[in-house]
């Protein structure tokens, strides 16, 4: 490599680039998804950059001081297996730690996840996601409601930190539905509509939610933690699939919500 890696914060006049990144790498996140992350965290959104290219990226969500999330760590095909992701890891999570944040995870690819041991991640648990592309939806009337305190409040004890100014900013590019305690969002995706996140108090009222957010038939991903055994039987019984498996990593002190009452991920990227 003749010309210096370049590591920096990203702006959004970087999200094309970045957004090229994920595309090669196959992933389904789109513009607005890469924008979302550069307003709610443009602190910890970080590339490298070779010759003026953007040729890697990463980027660090933080949830006050309890935890943060690592996510879009991508290096440009042509580029890897030189060091770059790995400088942008040791990076973020300098940073995390100079903040004081107790916990940062990640959720990691099977390539991944030997980078991530060496950086002092261990395993938390599976994360999968789930595909159809003709839900079997049953006939039920989708709620409509804003993201009310009781689900906010539903959130954060799935969740186990108050994310509550992320879920109102991707209400705003999403569809919500919600009752008073519990909520489910969809989004469009690059490959296919995303379901979630998803939190309800109760399986009925989470399944009442899903089958209305998934709406006419077309293609979802759906991202899961299959010890939620409720969700993984709803996704079944609506048509989906496994189709990809990840790794929950942590590192620093455990932190783990009710994870009984979290039905869809908000992302890889956050959680």
């Amino acid at each position: 490599m003749n010309v210096q890696p370049n590591l920096r914060k990203l702006k959004p006049a970087d999200v094309p680039a970045a957004f090229a990144l994920s595309t090669e790498a196959g992933w389904n996140q789109t513009t607005d998804d890469w924008r979302l992350l550069l307003e709610f965290a443009p602190d910890g959104c970080f590339g490298i950059e070779v010759d003026d290219e953007l040729v890697s990226t990463a980027t660090l969500v933080n949830y006050g001081q309890e935890l943060a999330w690592l996510g879009m760590v991508l290096t440009r095909e042509s580029f890897r297996g030189r060091g770059l992701a790995k400088r942008l890891l040791s990076e973020l999570i300098r940073t995390a730690d100079e903040s004081g944040i107790r916990c940062v995870k990640l959720d990691a690819t099977e390539q991944g996840q030997p980078l991530y041991e060496q950086l002092g991640f261990r395993s938390e648990q599976t994360v999968e996601r789930w595909h159809t592309s003709s839900p079997l939806i049953p006939a039920t009337p989708q709620p409509f409601g804003g993201l009310s305190p009781q689900s906010l409040d539903t959130d954060l004890r799935a969740f186990g930190v108050d994310r509550s100014t992320l879920l109102h900013r991707l209400a705003t590019t999403s569809q919500l539905s919600a009752t008073d305690t519990s909520f489910v969002m969809t989004r469009p995706g690059r490959l296919c509509n995303y379901l979630g996140p998803c939190v309800a108090d109760d399986p009925a009222i989470a399944r009442t939610l899903i089958s209305g957010a998934l709406g006419e038939s077309s293609e979802w991903y759906w991202d899961l933690l299959p010890a939620n055994l409720s969700a993984v039987q709803m996704a079944r019984e609506f048509g989906f699939s496994p189709k990809r498996r990840l790794l929950r990593m942590v590192r620093g002190a455990e932190l783990r919500g009710d994870e009984r009452n979290l039905y869809a991920l908000a992302g890889f990227e956050l959680g």
